[in-house]
């Protein structure tokens, strides 16, 4: 992770074919074409790997949680579960719909608590959703029981766990709806982009029209379709479909490298005695585009991040003090600054953040480091990489 590190020929390929009909934009223009319909195309490859019925292609992960979101019916008041380990993306997508995110706790699994989960749930709760972090998974079987049992929607956000699978299945098949992003630093991407996944024709056509200003794309006269209902412009590009059509076909092998090139330095670091690693649900298996692992307390944490940083390990991160994907550091949300007026709905949804503390999230937080797995690395260069980790954790622990 991620994709761009191993951008090509096949991509150029992908792109060429765009420049040279030069229809741009993913709807109309029909005549001018001469065949080439990369969105559809990527819709129809992701709903082939990712087994699943329908695939949307949008302009963001972001716009894809909004409009999976309001595809399902979610919007003004009601709420919707989200882990403290995510990024913004996630309560912004949310609160763009007027609809209130309840953050939770965290586990070992660095995403959402079954406990916390199952506590949070309120007259007002409209779905759980999880998010997928650092390529691995939420204990999906438990959280379908729960939306099972009080009526809810599943929502996954895989964005950082695409070739990831729970039990055999692809994330982001598995709950009601699933939500894709395909940014320059997925390990799928498009340059910018977002899909969003479900097996529910409802939804499906939900998303499609509410992507496009509410267009029902029936016919061929783009100026004859009617709107159903009020959309929004979330159109993803040819240009962009393109370049994620390229990478979709390599996801195998980038899995596949990723996963050695994870091994060796998991392996490496096993001999640690103070490094434990992340639980994996049982029957789920990675995406391997991280390594996520936990060291004795938040201050040795502390010193190995910087003492990796020193030493030339980049892209490991100590989320703890990251502002941008833990809830510690999110002042923007807890004092609600915006360049507008939020509903007093949303405000009032909101003020739990001000006293509420997320201790069991701080704990795995805190002594947690994501380590991102290149795909441009040769096995020298990671042996070489484990090597240096190791020593540097031992020096410190010592």
């Amino acid at each position: 992770m991620p994709g761009f590190e191993l951008f090509g020929d096949n991509e150029r390929k992908e792109l060429n074919d765009v420049l040279e009909n030069g229809v741009l934009m993913r709807y109309g223009f029909d005549g001018m074409r001469n065949g080439h319909w990369k969105a559809k195309e990527l819709e129809k490859e992701l709903e082939s790997q990712l087994k699943v019925k329908h695939a949307q292609l949008v302009s963001s992960g972001t716009a894809a949680v909004s409009i999976a979101l309001a595809a399902a019916g979610i919007g003004a008041g009601d709420e919707v579960i989200m882990p403290t380990f995510t990024f913004v993306a996630s309560f912004e997508a949310i609160m763009m719909l007027g609809a209130i995110p309840i953050l939770v706790d965290i586990d070992d699994t660095l995403t959402l608590d079954i406990e916390a989960v199952r506590k949070a749930i309120t007259t007002k709760t409209k779905a759980i959703m999880p998010i997928h972090m650092c390529g691995s998974m939420a204990n999906l079987d438990a959280l379908k029981v729960l939306c099972d049992a009080h009526d809810l929607l599943l929502i996954e956000d895989s964005s950082q766990a695409t070739g990831a699978t729970y039990k055999g299945k692809p994330l982001g098949s598995i709950g009601d709806l699933g939500c894709l992003s395909l940014d320059f630093v997925k390990i799928i991407t498009a340059g910018e982009g977002g899909a969003v996944l479900t097996n529910n024709e409802k939804f499906y056509t939900n998303a499609d029209h509410f992507s496009d200003h509410g267009h029902d794309h029936v016919g061929t006269d783009r100026g004859a379709e009617s709107h159903p209902f009020l959309g929004y412009n979330f159109r993803i590009s040819e240009l962009h479909a393109a370049v994620g059509l390229a990478q979709l076909r390599r996801l195998d092998e980038f899995v596949s490298i990723q996963k050695r090139n994870y091994t060796i330095i998991r392996d490496a670091l096993s001999q640690v005695p103070e490094v434990t690693f992340r639980t994996v649900p049982e029957g789920g298996e990675e995406s391997y585009s991280f390594l996520s692992f936990f060291l004795p307390d938040l201050e040795v944490a502390r010193k190995v991040s910087s003492a990796f940083k020193e030493h030339g390990i980049d892209a490991c991160f100590h989320y703890y003090d990251n502002n941008w994907h833990y809830i510690r550091k999110w002042e923007h949300l807890k004092d609600l600054k915006t360049l507008y007026p939020l509903s007093e709905e949303v405000r009032e949804g909101l003020k739990y953040l001000q006293t509420k503390t997320f201790e069991q999230s701080n704990h795995y937080i805190g002594r947690n480091i994501s380590c991102l797995i290149k795909l441009s690395w040769t096995v020298e260069e990671v042996k070489e990489r484990a090597l240096k980790m190791v020593e540097i954790i031992k020096e410190i622990c010592s």
